[in-house]
């Protein structure tokens, strides 16, 4: 079966960790170690490369750029300036260009690219030598240094962007800030320029209140790239059922992380994410993954609100994914417990990847 990862941020294994993600995954794996090496994500564990997401039939994902500017009290952040900001998110933007003028992915821009490439995937048996499709979305807008510039970065091919990632961003509160805090200078200008160029909003890793503000303020197209729901899994990080209730009303599609944190049970605390997770691995599995899909589901009467949203490799790679995950093509292994647990194949598809599809043939630009 076909699959659409709502969430990949793919160049930042490439350009941060020194991933060769054109390699098939075992050589990624077993790469000479580079110094540093990036604590916590070791290449062992890379979940995800081109030839893996084709084994997997992964036909498209959203891809991701950014940079959070680090700032009192914002621990979280990779670089110190403005124009570091700029140049490293416009350097991942490269990366996918180049990727694609060697034949290894296809940018999706508009509707119809969609349309035309989801189309030759279906009609293709093997997929081994097919690009892989790449909606281009950024994660928190630190890197989209005033509102009107987000012209240029629409022009450059981005489609999809979320206000925030963890702590507080030029634009809004995200995660690890609370609930409470809303939207800062500049974010309602910069709505309104997605809003007039026909972008997608993305409202993973945002607080509360920020949602709320943004969902008062944008009109255009909503989306959750890689989140999951509170009433199953508590914490900040989470979406909770006033909100879920909210986009599923504006026709958003929710993608459903495979970050443990986000499916252990017990929950955990965002503003103080220990270095160890408090779970093994063998705790947390594809029945909690499915428990998330089942809470939007009967939330919205119907299966045309859920999909994946791996944030594959973004979220740790294959240790800090269910028991059993080892690399992107495991996520056809969703599509068998939706099956015992008595799914339709309709329903399943919507999951796997059919509601991706009508949503961005819908959502992008003609």
């Amino acid at each position: 079966m076909l699959i659409i990862d709502g969430d990949y941020p793919m160049a930042g294994g490439a350009t941060l960790i020194q991933r060769d993600l054109t390699l098939p995954i075992d050589k990624v794996r077993s790469a000479e170690p580079l110094e540093p090496q990036s604590p916590g994500r070791p290449d062992n564990a890379t979940m995800a490369s081109l030839p893996e997401l084709r084994r997997g039939s992964v036909a498209a994902a959203i891809v991701k750029v950014g940079a959070c500017i680090l700032r009192d009290g914002h621990p979280h952040g990779e670089v110190r300036s403005d124009d570091l900001a700029y140049a490293r998110a416009q350097g991942e933007m490269a990366y996918y260009r180049i990727l694609q003028t060697r034949g290894e992915v296809r940018l999706l821009k508009t509707s119809r690219d969609f349309t035309e490439h989801m189309q030759v995937w279906s009609e293709t048996e093997d997929h081994d030598d097919l690009p892989v499709g790449f909606v281009l979305g950024m994660e928190g807008a630190d890197p989209i240094l005033w509102p009107d510039q987000v012209h240029e970065w629409y022009e450059d091919g981005l489609r999809v962007v979320s206000l925030s990632h963890y702590g507080f961003s030029r634009y809004s509160h995200g995660t690890g800030t609370g609930t409470d805090g809303g939207l800062l200078n500049g974010a309602v200008d910069l709505l309104k320029n997605m809003d007039s160029l026909g972008m997608i909003l993305d409202v993973s890793h945002t607080s509360d209140e920020s949602i709320r503000q943004e969902l008062d303020n944008f009109s255009g197209p909503v989306l959750s790239t890689h989140q999951n729901c509170r009433t199953i899994t508590p914490g900040e990080r989470q979406l909770s059922d006033e909100l879920l209730r909210q986009i599923i009303d504006r026709g958003a599609v929710m993608g459903h992380s495979m970050d443990a944190h986000m499916l252990w049970p017990p929950g955990v605390d965002w503003q103080n994410l220990p270095e160890t997770p408090p779970f093994a691995k063998e705790d947390v599995t594809l029945e909690d993954f499915v428990d998330h899909i089942d809470h939007v589901s009967q939330m919205a009467g119907n299966t045309l609100h859920s999909a994946i949203g791996g944030d594959t490799d973004g979220q740790g790679g294959a240790g800090n994914a269910p028991l059993e995950i080892d690399t992107v093509a495991d996520y056809q292994k969703v599509a068998e417990v939706m099956d015992k647990r008595g799914y339709k194949q309709e329903d399943i598809e919507n999951v796997m990847y059919r509601n991706w599809q009508r949503f961005f043939e819908k959502s992008l630009p003609d």
